[in-house]
């Protein structure tokens, strides 16, 4: 008997700071569900500890019974290195981890130590063997893990900006890329890995936010170091928009998948319970040029970030035999929908490609079915 081939899909962003949280899975619960391996990004943690100790805009912890959401929902892994990891201090990586590992889900990326935030996990199915690594690539430098200090997993981005031209103020050639010790600790980890399982996943929380097409400098030299070092697939979170894919060597890099179920009240004037929640929700609208969208207020992110993926990959013999993404919308009550090739999925499908194209990107896309595949041009 031929044996039988594996899927394992790959969301956005995690953010569940509202009540009823497993409502706003409603419409993506059956598609999660029928998946072997289900992986996504936690962007805050869950605690009733209240322990803050922000150092970038700050996001409140999410109410720990949100947990059996993911649950229910269908996920198996959820990443964790991330930017808001350590808002809530050490306890709201202790209750995290603790948390999900309750409800049968395994965490990567985060942990009471550097050691326990740069360790894989490992789930099998069928036989078959997925490894998880996870690295925050967006800072805060307080969010990073250390010997004996709670954290996540990092690479370490180094910007520098030059003035280029005789303009004293003037606008700045931006370059970015990674510090090559904290690069170095990655690709170790990738190629210690690499003996341990069939398919590599590396998650990265990296690149420019509420921005849909620009990369930064560094992407795609640190996507392709971790490629190199024996990663099967790149997963990218942390815009909070859709960016590009692209292949690399026949391996496929999600630089954005934007956001899946992310429901928060404190990134509105409206809704932020503090000043310095206040303050950010005012900063992030000079900063990032956008206005969102009134109609969607438990989703207050760029408008064009209602376009979102889920990214799909099917696995045969222990290998990836084929990628794609299936198209989402997130509609007025902040719940993703799973769209078929109607007018609905074309408008992602055109968006996608549209974002690719312009940053340059090799993908090609192809209807199969409700499903799109990715191939390189």
């Amino acid at each position: 008997m031929a044996e039988r081939s594996l899927t394992m899909l790959a969301t956005g962003d995690l953010v569940l700071d509202m009540p009823d949280a497993e409502s706003f899975f409603t419409h993506v619960t059956p598609v999660l569900k029928a998946a072997d391996v289900v992986v996504g990004q936690g962007e805050v943690v869950f605690t009733a500890r209240g322990n803050p100790s922000f150092a970038d805009h700050p996001a409140p912890p999410c109410d720990p019974k949100n947990m059996g959401a993911l649950h229910t929902a269908g996920f198996h892994v959820i990443t964790l290195a991330g930017n808001h990891v350590f808002d809530s201090g050490a306890p709201g990586i202790e209750d995290t981890v603790e948390g999900l590992k309750n409800y049968g889900i395994a965490t990567v990326g985060a942990g009471m130590n550097i050691d326990e935030a740069r360790r894989p996990v490992i789930i099998e199915r069928e036989g078959t063997r997925f490894g998880f690594l996870s690295y925050n690539c967006v800072g805060p430098m307080e969010s990073w893990a250390s010997p004996d200090k709670a954290g996540c997993a990092y690479v370490h981005i180094v910007t520098h900006y030059e003035l280029d031209h005789a303009n004293p103020g003037g606008p700045p050639t931006i370059y970015s890329f990674a510090e090559p010790r904290s690069l170095g600790a990655m690709v170790d980890d990738i190629q210690r890995l690499r003996a341990q399982c069939d398919v590599l996943v590396v998650a990265l929380h990296k690149g420019l936010v509420h921005t849909p097409i620009k990369l930064a400098m560094y992407e795609q030299p640190l996507c392709y170091a971790a490629l190199d070092a024996g990663a099967d697939i790149i997963l990218g979170h942390h815009s909070h928009i859709l960016h590009g894919i692209e292949m690399y060597k026949g391996k496929p890099i999600f630089h954005g998948l934007c956001n899946l179920v992310t429901v928060t009240k404190v990134l509105t004037m409206e809704g932020a319970d503090t000043a310095a929640r206040k303050e950010w929700a005012k900063r992030r609208k000079e900063l990032f040029g956008f206005e969102p969208d009134p109609e969607y207020p438990k989703y207050p992110f760029h408008p064009e970030a209602k376009h979102t993926i889920i990214a799909t990959c099917t696995i045969d013999k222990g290998k990836i035999s084929r990628v794609g993404y299936l198209p989402c919308l997130i509609n007025k009550q902040a719940q993703p929908e799973v769209c078929k090739r109607d007018k609905k999925g074309q408008q992602v499908f055109d968006y996608v490609d549209k974002i690719t194209k312009a940053a340059g990107l090799n993908a090609r896309y192809e209807w199969e079915g409700d499903e799109v595949t990715i191939s390189a041009e």
